[in-house]
């Protein structure tokens, strides 16, 4: 999620890729270890603000303390839902890619060079990389990917399976632990003209229904409809990729894909769009959408009225730095923290060093 999020600011992940001057999958790599610190530190924040609370008058506190002339500005924002529909090809539509994969496994079998085929004809983002994928474990990939890697040995090579994402195959490079290293070929069967025409009918009827029918709203159609897995049981409703954390649904309106912000543009609040086509900037697949406008609110000076779930985030993160500065505060003279002396004349690192640390520190430092 971190990752397409990534690709997502930075145009795609091939042009992620010029800006790391790496692959994905070797910068995944690097950065693994700092990945997994933070998360180790992340569960430790949980467990020490766990009982952090907001009230609505910790709010108001928070707002009323805040200097006039330093009241923020926000932008536009608007509340965005989306039902996507998805192309589904049929067993004949698919056939060609499978003909195509199935061909590919073969002639690896027969001796030819996995990576240098998957260089030639794998079609994502691995193929650069010889169709290599890294490690990863068992929560990483799809369900059908990881039931071939994790029941192969080194050196073998798994028959054609499907995914969501297509027709693979893959080899398993080496065993670890429970993480397994392997590369793979896909081959992406291509949409047809006639199941985007199956796709907008599905759309525009599920469209028509809600506009007959007051009990089918948005929420329930996107929850019933939708193939978008991190909207769809969200009442269909965009977060702010900006801040994921808060689970926030208002996004300014800079931050929207452009195709959608086109959209929204002409919509009125409480008013949901006719089904159009738009192609994902990242992968290029079609799908069709229908876009709801819940709620747009224009560049104004925060109030508590209209931005009180932005204040009570502000408020909260206060109260939650002030309980994890507290618990340092109380930690910080009973453990032995140990600075480099080249460091110790840093202002931010002096508060860290006891006053008797620091005296053992220069004593050291002058022998």
């Amino acid at each position: 999620r971190r990752m397409r999020s990534f690709m997502q600011r930075a145009g795609g992940q091939e042009k992620l890729e010029q800006f790391l001057g790496r692959s994905v999958i070797q910068y995944k790599d690097e950065m693994r270890p700092d990945i997994k610190e933070s998360l180790i530190a992340q569960r430790m924040r949980a467990k020490i603000t766990e009982k952090v609370n907001t009230t609505p008058l910790d709010v108001k506190n928070y707002f009323d303390k805040i200097p006039k002339d330093s009241i923020p500005t926000y932008n536009k924002e608007v509340e965005v839902g989306e039902i996507v529909f998805q192309p589904k090809l049929t067993r004949e539509e698919k056939e060609s890619a499978k003909q195509k994969i199935t061909e590919l496994r073969e002639r690896v079998k027969k001796g030819e060079d996995f990576a240098t085929l998957a260089g030639l004809y794998s079609q994502d983002g691995s193929a650069a990389e010889g169709g290599d994928l890294g490690f990863f474990d068992r929560q990483q990939m799809a369900k059908e990917f990881t039931a071939n890697a994790f029941r192969l040995k080194a050196g073998e090579i798994s028959p054609v399976f499907e995914t969501e994402f297509g027709f693979h195959f893959l080899q398993v490079i080496e065993r670890r632990g429970e993480t397994v290293h392997a590369r793979h070929i896909i081959i992406i069967p291509a949409i047809t003209d006639a199941s985007l025409e199956r796709t907008h009918k599905l759309a525009d009827s599920v469209y028509k229904a809600m506009l007959a029918v007051k009990t089918f709203d948005f929420s329930s159609a996107a929850a019933y409809y939708s193939d978008d897995k991190e909207t769809k049981y969200n009442g269909g409703m965009m977060l702010n990729a900006d801040n994921v954390q808060t689970r926030t649904t208002y996004i300014p309106t800079d931050k929207l894909d452009p195709q959608v912000a086109l959209v929204v543009d002409t919509m009125k609040v409480g008013s949901i769009s006719k089904p159009q086509l738009f192609t994902d900037p990242q992968t290029g697949k079609k799908s069709y959408k229908i876009l709801y406008l819940k709620s747009a609110t224009n560049a104004h000076k925060a109030n508590l009225e209209q931005d009180f779930a932005k204040l009570k985030d502000a408020a909260t993160n206060e109260k939650l730095n002030r309980t994890i500065a507290q618990w340092f505060d109380k930690r910080r003279s009973e453990t032995y923290i140990r600075i480099d002396p080249e460091f110790q004349s840093c202002d931010i690192l002096k508060s860290w060093i006891t006053a008797s640390k620091k005296d053992n520190a220069q004593a050291k430092t002058t022998e």
